[in-house]
């Protein structure tokens, strides 16, 4: 069985229509809750986009909320998703990653969380997807041996066969 590990990138497209929406949509109808993991401080990041959006006058206030209140509900209140919580060591470690890939701090950690979850999961016989659309985080998780999931770029054929592999 395949978990998915949620980056913001990807998440927002569940929020703000733009390209991966349908994708993002599909993927929360399709894949229960406590299958899916996201870096707790991610969603500061999903906030920060939906902000920039209200601030662009691309969302209203009105609309901000909503969307904001929405995503709380669905993704970061809901006990059933796990959120990660990074260690000091995980913080540490990630360090190389942004030396290695020239990805962002934030990117840094979920890819060394999401490794350190993967390896638990395959003892088990499961594996994690990264779910984003930040393609250096996705090239970085491929060279480090993750599977991926990029709403932009993949389509609900390809989002089917990880979410139910033969």
């Amino acid at each position: 069985m395949n978990y998915f590990f949620l980056d913001a990138s990807a998440v927002v497209k569940r929020y703000i229509p733009e390209t991966g929406t349908f994708e993002m949509n599909y993927f929360f109808a399709s894949v229960p809750p406590h299958r899916m993991l996201c870096l707790f401080e991610g969603g500061g990041e999903v906030v920060f986009v939906f902000s920039r959006s209200r601030n662009q006058r691309k969302v209203t206030a009105t609309r901000f909320n909503q969307i904001k209140q929405r995503f709380l509900t669905e993704v970061i209140y809901r006990v059933r998703v796990v959120k990660v919580f990074p260690t000091k060591n995980q913080i540490r470690l990630s360090w190389d990653f942004i030396e290695r890939y020239s990805i962002n701090s934030t990117d840094a950690i979920l890819l060394q969380c999401a490794l350190d979850r993967v390896n638990e999961l395959r003892i088990e016989g499961d594996n994690l997807v990264l779910v984003s659309a930040d393609k250096r985080l996705l090239n970085a998780a491929r060279s480090e041996g993750l599977l991926t999931f990029n709403p932009e770029t993949d389509n609900q054929a390809a989002l089917d066969i990880l979410i139910n592999p033969p």
